[in-house]
């Protein structure tokens, strides 16, 4: 249920913010709010604005993403509020960029932050990998203690 509720949570934001920015703000407008730097840009390629004109292949690299992260979570291995929350996250942020590079081949960007400008749905997706470099290292250390166990006990 984790994982459901973030994903449509982090998309409902994403979209709902994203349409703010498209009505309220003119393109390359500046502005600050609550300390924090805004500006309105499309972005018509991928993080930073590589490869730009190929939205629409990176909403495919979404939609593609989004069937991998469903495999993944039928696996048995990868259950927990954790995982669930990492795969919440991405798939949220992916759904959220993926459906404005579909429907308008560009994604709305507009949080201004070193290295770049920013939508809800990266920070969501950069929130996802964080969970998930954590995830791994657990999983990791527990498999790890696993091994340790069974050669006291062989």
């Amino acid at each position: 249920m984790l994982f459901y509720v973030l994903t449509i949570l982090v998309f409902i934001l994403d979209q709902v913010s994203k349409y703010l920015i498209r009505f309220y703000i003119d393109i390359n407008e500046k502005f600050i709010f609550l300390g924090i730097e805004f500006t309105h840009i499309e972005n018509n390629g991928m993080a930073g604005g590589l490869f730009p004109g190929y939205a629409r292949l990176f909403g495919v690299v979404a939609v593609l993403f989004v069937i991998l992260v469903s495999y993944l979570r039928r696996n048995e291995d990868m259950k927990g509020a954790l995982i669930d929350s990492s795969f919440g996250f991405l798939v949220g942020g992916a759904i959220g960029n993926g459906v404005d590079r579909l429907l308008y081949g560009q994604v709305t960007d507009f949080i201004i932050r070193s290295g770049g400008v920013l939508n809800l749905a990266d920070h969501a997706i950069e929130i996802g990998l964080l969970l998930l470099i954590i995830y791994v290292i657990f999983s990791w250390f527990k498999n790890k203690r696993i091994m340790v166990t069974k050669k006291r006990t062989s």
